[in-house]
């Protein structure tokens, strides 16, 4: 399953990479995101592994983010895996006539058994509505300092 998801945050490009390359932000607009632990390479660098742990409801769920490439200010690209599950990121980042930070996702989920081909068949909706649950947040967090730590 492929999609593409575009949001404008409006806050230069150079403050909007600050906020997103820093893997202590992320708990601010991760909703569920408990632990991060680095597990090899350079954080944030071409080949760097971390693993992300979730608390959604009552499911836990953990992540390992291997980055792909790493060209900021333009672009960031990494694949999550979790059991059952491969989702391929691709993230670029360009400013606009503004001022602000226009952020482009393309996702590709990558199912690897039965259930989660049902899954992504049943309700590619909600995979879409969690992608950009995660941008608005983000766009909250860069603007206005909201954070869903607490939430």
């Amino acid at each position: 399953m492929k999609y593409t998801s575009e949001i404008i945050v409006k806050v230069p490009l150079d403050e909007f990479v600050k906020k997103m390359n820093n893997a202590e932000n992320m708990k601010h607009w991760q909703r569920g995101l408990i632990a991060t632990e680095h597990i090899s390479g350079t954080p944030g660098e071409f080949g760097a592994k971390m693993k992300l742990n979730y608390q959604l409801g009552k499911r836990k769920m953990e992540l390992i983010e291997t980055v792909t490439k790493s060209n900021f200010p333009d672009e960031f690209h990494a694949i999550y895996s979790t059991k059952g599950m491969h989702n391929a990121q691709v993230n670029f980042f360009t400013q606009t006539p503004e001022g602000y930070t226009k952020w482009t996702s393309k996702a590709e989920f990558t199912p690897l058994n039965f259930s989660m081909k049902v899954m992504t068949f049943l309700m590619p909706r909600a995979f879409k509505k969690q992608t950009l649950k995660y941008m608005h947040d983000f766009k909250n967090f860069a603007e206005k300092g909201t954070s869903v730590a607490n939430a």
